[in-house]
């Protein structure tokens, strides 16, 4: 990751984050329990949209309507409109990751409980290997 590349992720984070603080979702839907992540070759079709959908893409969220932070995860095009969500191959400087295993503000998605650690590992390893439209 280059210096500009991290400079936009913190410039883009720190406008954004005090947004998804204080308009966090509202709605509470059960947690997406029933979708487990296959330890490598995830599918963002299969594993990652199905848990989007489950989690945070509801009235007063994610969704097109809402775009709390200025953000949807309808679908994978409506996910890659913020380059600064994600760095494919780089998990550990994704704003999605960081955010969704409670490593960077509070944990999402907020008044909810967070995924499951398999989820997490699943969202980190989608990202890890490329994070494709599969």
């Amino acid at each position: 990751m280059t210096v500009r590349r991290i400079i936009h992720v913190l410039m883009i984070t720190g406008f954004t984050l005090p947004f998804l603080i204080v308009f966090g979702c509202e709605d509470s839907v059960g947690p997406g329990s029933d979708i487990v992540f296959p330890e490598d070759n995830v599918s963002y079709s299969e594993h990652v949209q199905p848990l989007f959908n489950q989690t945070c893409t509801f009235s007063g969220c994610h969704n097109d309507a809402s775009m709390a932070s200025g953000l949807s995860l309808t679908s994978y095009l409506r996910l890659t409109q913020r380059p600064d969500l994600y760095v494919p191959g780089n998990p550990d400087a994704s704003m999605l990751y960081l955010r969704i295993s409670g490593q960077f503000g509070e944990q999402m998605p907020l008044n909810r409980q967070p995924l499951t650690p398999n989820q997490q590992q699943g969202i980190y390893t989608w990202i890890a290997e490329g994070a494709e439209n599969n």
